[in-house]
C-alpha cells in the first residue's frame, strides 16, 4: 500500500485509519491471487516471493496459503509494516513471512534473490517503466512478475471522473498501453493478464470500508474537519458504483527474460 500524493497531514492520519482496519488496501481477493499464480507455469514449489507495496498484507496471506516458500512483505509505511508483524506473530508464521520497512524503488535486497515478485496496486507509485527494472534485478532468471494496475476501460472516461484520478495517477493508461511496456521493456515476456472481477473490489474492500466510514463517521461526530475527510475519502467508493465501466483493475503476468 504505496502512496506517493501530496495531502494535508490529518488528511494522512484519517486516510491509514481508515485503510489500515481493512481486510485489504486496494481490490483483489483470493481467487484473483489463485487465477494468476496459474499463469506462473514452472514454478518452484518452494518459491522465494516478494511482495511489493503490501500494506498490512491481506495478498501477503494468500500468498503464505498459496504458496510453500518464504515471502519477504515490503512497504515503506512503518505503521502498517509493524500492524503486520503483529499479524504474523498472531498467525504464528514468523518462519515463512518477513515483514520488512522499506522503498520500492530502492528495497535494498539482494539481486537474484526471487522466484516471484507480487505487487496489488502499488507499482504505479515509482512507474511501471521503473518498477519493471528494479523488479528484474530482483528476480532470478525466468522468475515472474505478477502486478495489478489501474487501467482505463475506455477511450473517453468523464470529465470529472478522469479529474479524480489526475491527482493520483496522471500517467494511468490502457491495458494495451501497460503490454507495450512490458515488451517494449526487452526484460519480460508478458504471461497473462485479466480484469479483477466486480466482486474483487466490493467484497474485502468497499464494502468493509463503507462500513469502517460509518463508524468512524460516530466517533468523529464533533470534528468537523474529520468528517470532512471522511466524505473525501467515502467519495472512491461512491465513484466506483457510478462509474465503475470506465475504469478497472488488470492483474498481469510477466516473465523475467
Amino acid at each position: 500500500m504505496e502512496k506517493a500524493t501530496e495531502a494535508p497531514p490529518r488528511f494522512w492520519r484519517m486516510f491509514f485509519e481508515l485503510y489500515e482496519s481493512l481486510p485489504r488496501q486496494g481490490p483483489g481477493s483470493r481467487a484473483c491471487a489463485v487465477r494468476a499464480l496459474a499463469l506462473c507455469t514452472g514454478l518452484p514449489t518452494m518459491p522465494d516471493v516478494l511482495d511489493l507495496g503490501c500494506g498490512v498484507g491481506g495478498q501477503t496471506f494468500h500468498l503464505a496459503e498459496l504458496t510453500g516458500g518464504l515471502i519477504a512483505a515490503l512497504d515503506r509505511h512503518v505503521p502498517s509494516i509493524e500492524r503486520l508483524r503483529g499479524l504474523i506473530a498472531a498467525l504464528g508464521l514468523e518462519g515463512r513471512i518477513r515483514a520488512v520497512a522499506g522503498d520500492m524503488a530502492e528495497p535494498g535486497l539482494p539481486p537474484a534473490s526471487f522466484d516471484l515478485i507480487w505487487s496489488e496496486g502499488a507499482l504505479y507509485n515509482i512507474g511501471i517503466e521503473r518498477a519493471l527494472r528494479v523488479c528484474h534485478g530482483l528476480l532470478r532468471p525466468g522468475g515472474y512478475l505478477a502486478f495489478t494496475d489501474a487501467v482505463w476501460r475506455t477511450g473517453d472516461p468523464p470529465v470529472d471522473l478522469r479529474a479524480g484520478f489526475e491527482a493520483d495517477y496522471p500517467a494511468m493508461g490502457r491495458v494495451q498501453d501497460i503490454v507495450a511496456t512490458i515488451e517494449r521493456s526487452g526484460l519480460f515476456s508478458l504471461t497473462g493478464h485479466f480484469p479483477l472481477p466486480d466482486e474483487a473490489w466490493w467484497d474485502d474492500y468497499y464494502t468493509p470500508m463503507e462500513a469502517r466510514i460509518v463508524e468512524m463517521r460516530e466517533k468523529y461526530a464533533n470534528d468537523g474537519e474529520a468528517l470532512a475527510v471522511l466524505d473525501e475519502l467515502a467519495r472512491e467508493p461512491a465513484m466506483h458504483r457510478v462509474y465503475g465501466e470506465y475504469y478497472g483493475y488488470e492483474f498481469f503476468v510477466a516473465r523475467a527474460r
